[in-house]
């Protein structure tokens, strides 16, 4: 039941990034710096997403549980590389739509995941202790 839910949910991920990435190539608005610089963003967020969730394998989840403790690739250097890289995407696409209300939208998503990374971080260091703390400190965020 677990892998069909995770397929799912990929699938759904899959589908709004195609959205994403034809909205962004079909936008009406002319291509200036301001746009080809959003669109780079939004695709190396899109980019390091899809790193950061094949790295992550079998232990992606939508709520907070402790598989396996990730430490090697992207997860290195940064615990939360989704929580990152998806800041990034919506970040270009603030910028390639010029909505400034959508830098609200950015500023209340960087909230919402650094309490959500909190969470994460308890079940985590519950599940691993000692290993978990030694990884938080040698990475960031």
């Amino acid at each position: 039941m677990q892998s069909r839910y995770i397929w799912t949910i990929t699938a759904l991920q899959l589908l709004a990034v195609g959205i994403v990435v034809c909205g962004l190539f079909m936008w009406p608005s002319p291509w200036n710096p301001q746009r080809y610089i959003g669109t780079a963003l939004a695709l190396a967020g899109i980019g390091g997403i899809a790193l950061a969730r094949y790295q992550l394998g079998k232990s992606f989840s939508i709520k907070p549980e402790a598989h396996v403790l990730v430490t090697s690739g992207v997860y290195s250097k940064i615990r939360n590389p989704i929580y990152v890289f998806g800041t990034v995407m919506i970040s270009g696409l603030a910028i390639v739509l010029q909505r400034p209300a959508l830098w609200i939208f950015v500023g209340v998503l960087i909230v919402g995941q650094i309490v959500r990374a909190r969470r994460e971080a308890r079940v985590l260091e519950a599940a691993f202790g000692d290993a978990y703390r030694e990884y938080r400190r040698k990475t960031w965020f």
